[in-house]
């Protein structure tokens, strides 16, 4: 499948800063991937430094001085991802707790609510019951909310959505991990947050949003919850987002996604 993805960012510094800018597309063996990341600083260009992460993704090191910066990510992509073996460092890793996502207190919730469900219609379940349970309204949540604010808000956007799917298979010991993602057809289009769960001897995507299609995504960052996937984030002194546009194409249509087939991002 051939995807093309563009995302700009317009950033003010108050002073010299730090910044790790999480917008690239994972080298992910097998995809086809060209692209450009230019940084322009209104004093000239700004060369970023790369750096690789987990799960093939790659985050770019910038210094900015003071003054206002834009940041203009292009690429495209074809081709169909390889798909890995499965490390038991990241089974175990991802059963874990983590920042936005409290597992840990979900035990007891978790299993009143599923207890009488299959393995095999669990990732459909939870999907569905996080999916109606919840408003998507955007300014709803904070950047800080994890998944129980989020339950209690009964409102969000991707990433409370995607915080509380994980939240609930962790404390059912199902390991589950968040992915940020480019998503062609996503409406409102930005960029975009869904789960990866560990089934059936794979990892598999989940949206409890269901506002594109899983088989279009095109993965960026990977990790425990938002806290690993942001797409800026200020490392030393001070940033401030003026603004951010992103969009997602598939070039030759958007598929049909079956939500009752498993589905992993390729």
């Amino acid at each position: 499948m051939d995807r093309t993805v563009r995302a700009e960012l317009g950033i003010t510094c108050f002073g010299t800063a730090e910044l790790e800018l999480q917008v690239a597309v994972a080298r992910t063996p097998g995809l086809e991937v060209t692209e450009s990341l230019v940084v322009l600083h209104q004093d000239g260009v700004v060369e970023p430094v790369e750096v690789d992460t987990v799960h093939d993704g790659r985050l770019h090191l910038v210094t900015l001085p003071a003054g206002y910066t834009t940041v203009t990510y292009e690429a495209h992509v074809s081709g169909s991802a390889v798909l890995p073996e499965p490390a038991l460092s990241d089974l175990s890793l991802y059963r874990r707790p983590s920042r936005y996502i409290e597992s840990d207190t979900f035990g007891g919730f978790a299993h009143s609510e599923f207890s009488g469900v299959s393995d095999g219609e669990l990732l459909e379940a939870v999907s569905s019951w996080v999916g109606t349970r919840l408003v998507y309204v955007p300014g709803s949540s904070g950047p800080t909310d994890g998944a129980t604010e989020t339950l209690l808000g009964g409102a969000g956007v991707c990433r409370d959505y995607a915080h509380l799917v994980i939240a609930m298979l962790r404390a059912l010991r199902v390991p589950a991990r968040l992915a940020a993602v480019y998503a062609p057809g996503c409406d409102p289009m930005d960029f975009h947050a869904v789960v990866e769960a560990f089934v059936a001897g794979g990892w598999y995507v989940v949206d409890a949003t269901a506002l594109a299609p899983r088989s279009s995504l095109v993965r960026i960052a990977t990790g425990r919850d938002a806290a690993d996937t942001a797409f800026m984030t200020t490392v030393s002194g001070g940033a401030n987002l003026d603004w951010s546009s992103v969009t997602a194409v598939a070039d030759h249509g958007l598929p049909f996604d079956d939500l009752d087939q498993l589905v992993a991002i390729r």
